[in-house]
């Protein structure tokens, strides 16, 4: 694999770091690195068609790094606010949690709340799921302000979402995906 260095554009645009592969023979990946965007090509491009897929990778990933940001995804505040949002939407204003908050990844679960106290903690693997997959999250945690476990009266209520089975099935393949084991029924 040889690994080139590019400086694209002016100071403020980020380091690019093209990485060569025989193995690759026809895909092209972009991901960030910190800083640096790396873009893994097929050893076989021509300098043109690097400069094509460089330029291309750096719009996509813009372009799905602009789309995952939300309001919600910035704040504890924000997440709180959307809480407030859905609970009125599905739950008529009744689900009010005195707290709502980011915190690491968590080993087994998406998310939990603690009724007692009325809190809900969002694991940050959250941060970059669509929000509509966030949202089914959210109403999952107000539901269970209602109803403690998973019974037939809490699935009632969680499944007021209309995009409840989507979502699970999304959260499934991720968790499949990353090898965390995390199950979205729970």
């Amino acid at each position: 694999m040889s690994v080139r260095t590019l400086t694209v554009g002016t100071v403020a645009e980020p380091r690019v770091e093209v990485r060569r592969s025989k193995r690759r023979t026809r895909t092209v990946t972009a991901y960030r690195e910190g800083d640096t965007l790396i873009v893994l090509i097929p050893a076989r491009l021509s300098k043109k068609e690097e400069a094509h897929w460089v330029q291309e990778m750096q719009r996509r990933l813009l372009r799905s790094e602009t789309r995952r940001r939300s309001p919600a995804r910035t704040s504890d505040a924000a997440l709180l606010a959307r809480c407030g949002e859905l609970s009125a939407l599905y739950f008529d204003g009744t689900c009010d949690p005195r707290s709502v908050r980011w915190v690491p990844p968590m080993r087994t679960r998406w998310a939990s709340c603690t009724p007692v106290d009325r809190t809900i903690r969002v694991s940050e693997r959250l941060r970059e799921v669509p929000a509509w997959v966030l949202d089914y999250v959210l109403v999952h945690e107000l539901a269970h302000l209602l109803v403690p476990g998973h019974g037939e009266d809490f699935w009632e209520l969680a499944r007021r979402y209309p995009r409840t089975d989507r979502a699970v099935g999304y959260l499934e393949g991720l968790s499949a995906a990353a090898g965390w084991g995390i199950s979205a029924a729970d």
